[in-house]
C-alpha cells in the first residue's frame, strides 16, 4: 500500500523539472567536502538517504567510490536519478525504494561506512518517526563509520514542499544521535534555491565511536 508521504513525493517528482526543484544542487559541494575528510576506501559502503535525483551520486562514482546505496521513498525520484546518470553509471548503484523509518532490503547490519542525509530528517516531525530513523541509522552504520546530516537550521524555513519541518542546530543533532556519536564538524550554510530564495542549513559530520 502506498503511503501518503510516498504519494506526495512521487507527485513532486512527476510534476517538477528537476533543476527547478527547491532543493536542487548542480554540485553537492558541501556534502562532498565533508565526505572527502572521512578517508573512505573506494569499496566502503556509502548510503545516500533520501537520494531523490541528486547530483551527488555521479560525483561519487566519478571520484572512484564503488559501493553506493541510493534510497528514497519515491520510486519516481530514483527512476529520474537513473536516467540522469545514464545506464552505465546507474548500474553501479544499488537502488532501494523504501521508507527510512521502516526500511526493507536497505543494508546489512554494520554494512554502512558513511550515512549521508541532506534534508530528510527535518521532514520527520513526530518523535516516533525520528526514533525509527535513529534505529535504522544505528543498525546499519558500523562502529567508526561516519554520519553526515544536513537539515534546515533554527533560522531556516518552517515548511518545505508544503510540509512542516523540524529545525535543528548542531547541539540538537548531537543530542539526537547520542553518546555513541562524536561531532567532528559543523557549519551553517546558506543554500540558494533555483528561484534565488535563501534556505539556511546546518551541516554536521559525526563519527560513530561504538
Amino acid at each position: 500500500m502506498v503511503s501518503d508521504r510516498e504519494k506526495h513525493w512521487n507527485k513532486v517528482y512527476e510534476k517538477g523539472e528537476i533543476t527547478r526543484l527547491g532543493w536542487y544542487e548542480e554540485k553537492a559541494e558541501q556534502s562532498l567536502g565533508l565526505i572527502n575528510t572521512c578517508g573512505l576506501h573506494p569499496s566502503d559502503c556509502i548510503l545516500d538517504v533520501g537520494s531523490g535525483a541528486t547530483t551527488l551520486l555521479g560525483s561519487l562514482l566519478r571520484a572512484g567510490y564503488e559501493n553506493i546505496i541510493a534510497t528514497d521513498l519515491s520510486a519516481v525520484a530514483l527512476e529520474t536519478a537513473k536516467k540522469r546518470l545514464g545506464a552505465d553509471l546507474a548500474a553501479r548503484v544499488r537502488w532501494v525504494v523504501t521508507d527510512i523509518t521502516s526500511p526493507e532490503n536497505l543494508a546489512a547490519p554494520g554494512e554502512v561506512s558513511l550515512w549521508h542525509d541532506r534534508a530528510v530528517l527535518h521532514f520527520l516531525i513526530e518523535e516516533e518517526q525520528r526514533q525509527a530513523y535513529l534505529h535504522t541509522l544505528r543498525e546499519v552504520v558500523r562502529p567508526e563509520g561516519y554520519v553526515i546530516i544536513a537539515a534546515f537550521s533554527l533560522d531556516g524555513a518552517k515548511k518545505c514542499s508544503g510540509l512542516d519541518v523540524y529545525n535543528y542546530d548542531a547541539a540538537m543533532l548531537t543530542a539526537f544521535l547520542g553518546r555513541d556519536f562524536e561531532l567532528k564538524k559543523a557549519f551553517d550554510y546558506i543554500y540558494h534555491q533555483p528561484s534565488g530564495a535563501a534556505r539556511p542549513f546546518i551541516y554536521t559530520l559525526f563519527r560513530r565511536l561504538r
